[in-house]
This record gives structure tokens, C-alpha cells and sequence, in this order.
């Protein structure tokens, strides 16, 4: 058997205190704009936390909004221009907080007994209806994104997905750090068990560390959208030589509402035996977690490897948005 360690629950809530938030600023941490702003004393300026400028702790306060920190006196900086961080918001982006909080709440123990059972595991409801519409909306803003991939004409399916731009949406920045920690925990004892030698740092950020090192620096968090007839092909989201072995997929639409058909699917290709699959069923903004590639299974004769792929059946009706969390990086 495989075996399992008792995950602790609670994760640092996102640049709660001053600490974290000067650590930010000492990372040019964009993840970080418009979450709290960094203002300058001798200088008289505020600045976005990725600014390249390098004031002294001793001279730096920290302001929640641009509002607070123009009242305390101070202008915005011409080299970073914070004024024009709120443009990028979405509506919804002042929950990251709560986002963070309701991903700790979640029973990591009973997750990690799914994933090692069945390959999969479900979230519960973590995004609200509101929240799901935000994320929804923002499809249609392309100044958010890096990158837009229509399925077809790449052999994909039918359909199309959209890679956001850094900095990332702050409701997709929170859920992406908080579900890292636990997933991380169940990612190392799942190498653990395979042989494998690589080991997941404890916070994201220094996995992003890690991917920028191997050339692996364009994020990977993605919007995708679905119509009649849409489909995604089985496959594996592999980016680079970096791949962390857990993924996130939100549904953001209502099943039988919003759409019809679009099934979650899940193959399981075991040693010299047939395929397996699973059909997930999702509510609206539950998320469900599964390997990116491949996961251990407990057999017999000890523990083997089984690769997985993962895919979504035809629509027959309505339009399916989904929201995907990846925590490696792309070349």
C-alpha cells in the first residue's frame, strides 16, 4: 500500500503581513500588483511590488489600495505606473483572501486517499456562481492572455483555450498558491513511492524558480471554452523538462443548464492490461484534481507507474468554460 501521511491544513494566507509583502517586493513579484502597493518615503512615490527600483526596508510602507497610499501623501511612480494595475483586475479579484482560506479548509487527507484509489479527486465547490462568471467573462478580454489555441487547426478536438499573461488574474494567483502546498505534499510521496529522485519545494514560488531555471518562465494557467460539437482529445499538459505531476480543471458553467454533454475524462493506461476510463462528473465551480501524466498505483508486487490522459467528451449543446490550474510553466 501506499503510504499515506496526515496533511496539515492550514496555508499562509497571500501578503498578509509586512514580512511577506517586502519579500514580495525583493522578488519583483508581479503575482503581487495590485494586491498591496509599496510606497517610499524618501522619495515620496508608490510603487507596484515588481517595481526595479530597490529602496531600503527601512524607508518602505505598505498600502492595501493606490487611494491609501495617495491620502498618506504619496504620488505614483512614472517607472512602474501602479495607476494602471486596477485596469488588469477582474471584478471578483478582491476574494484571493477568501479563495486561500476555503482551499485550506478542504480535507487534504480524504483527498489524498482519492487520488491514490482512483487517480482523481474532487474539490467540493470553491468558486462561487459570481465568481464562475468573472472568470468566464474575462475570455473576451484578450489583453489578459498570452497566447489563443483554436483546437482544430492543431488536431486537438474542437474548441479553443486561452493562456493567461502574467501577471495572473488575482483570483487564479490565489488558487494556484494555495492548492500548491497540499498538492506538493501528495506530489512528493507519490515520487517517493515511484523512486523518483526530484523533490517539490514546500511554496510555489520556488517551484516557479526552478521552471524559470530550465527555461520554463510563460504561465501555463488557462481559460477554456467549448460549443456544439466541441471536444477535447485525450492528452497530457507537459510544457517542458519541469512538470509537477497535479493539475486543477474548474468548471466555471452549469451542467444540463448552460450546456449538455461535456464529460470530464479520465484513461488510465495499466501495464499489459486493457485501458481504464473514468467520466468525472462537475458541478459549477468544482474543481477536479488528476495527474498531469502518470501516478503510482499499488499492485501485488509493490507499487508500479500507470500513465494517464485526460480529455473532455463532445458537447451536444450550450457552451462549457473551464477554468485550468497548472503549476509548471511553459518554455
Amino acid at each position: 500500500m501506499l503510504s499515506h501521511e496526515t496533511v496539515q491544513t492550514s496555508t499562509p494566507l497571500l501578503y498578509t503581513d509586512d514580512d511577506a509583502r517586502w519579500q514580495a517586493v525583493l522578488r519583483r513579484d508581479r503575482a503581487a500588483d495590485g494586491v498591496f502597493y509599496s510606497a517610499v518615503k524618501t522619495t515620496g512615490v508608490y510603487c507596484r511590488p515588481s517595481c526595479s527600483g530597490r529602496p531600503l526596508r527601512k524607508n518602505v510602507r505598505f498600502f492595501k489600495t493606490r487611494a491609501e497610499a495617495e491620502a498618506a501623501g504619496f504620488r505614483p511612480c512614472k517607472r512602474c505606473r501602479p495607476e494602471r494595475v486596477e485596469a488588469r483586475r477582474a471584478p471578483g479579484d478582491e476574494t484571493a483572501g477568501s479563495l486561500t482560506a476555503r482551499v485550506a479548509a478542504r480535507d487534504w487527507t480524504a483527498i489524498g486517499e482519492d487520488l491514490d484509489a482512483q487517480g482523481w479527486a474532487l474539490t467540493g465547490p470553491l468558486l462561487t456562481t459570481d465568481e464562475c462568471a468573472s472568470l468566464a467573462a474575462s475570455y473576451g478580454d484578450d489583453s489578459r492572455f498570452r497566447s489563443h489555441i483554436v483546437m482544430a487547426r492543431h488536431g486537438f478536438g474542437r474548441g479553443e483555450y486561452k493562456y493567461f499573461a502574467a501577471p495572473l488574474p488575482i483570483m487564479v494567483q490565489a488558487l494556484r498558491t494555495a492548492l500548491y502546498p497540499p498538492l506538493a505534499r501528495i506530489a512528493n510521496r507519490w515520487n517517493t513511492a515511484l523512486g523518483g529522485k526530484v523533490a517539490y519545494p514546500a511554496v510555489h514560488d520556488a517551484y516557479l524558480d526552478r521552471c524559470r531555471a530550465a527555461g520554463q518562465g510563460k504561465p501555463t494557467p488557462l481559460l477554456l471554452q467549448y460549443g456544439p460539437g466541441d471536444y477535447n482529445c485525450l492528452h497530457q499538459d507537459v510544457y517542458g523538462d519541469c512538470v509537477f505531476p497535479l493539475q486543477v480543471a474548474f468548471l466555471l458553467s452549469r451542467p444540463n443548464v448552460d450546456f449538455s454533454g461535456g464529460e470530464f475524462v479520465l484513461t488510465e493506461q495499466r501495464p499489459r492490461m486493457q485501458s481504464r476510463v473514468e467520466v468525472v462528473p462537475l458541478r459549477q465551480g468544482e474543481g477536479v484534481i488528476f495527474p498531469v501524466h502518470h501516478r503510482p498505483v499499488a499492485g501485488t508486487r509493490g507499487v508500479y507507474r500507470v500513465a494517464m490522459r485526460h480529455g473532455v467528451s463532445r458537447i451536444r449543446s450550450g457552451r462549457r468554460q473551464t477554468l485550468g490550474i497548472i503549476f509548471h510553466d511553459a518554455r
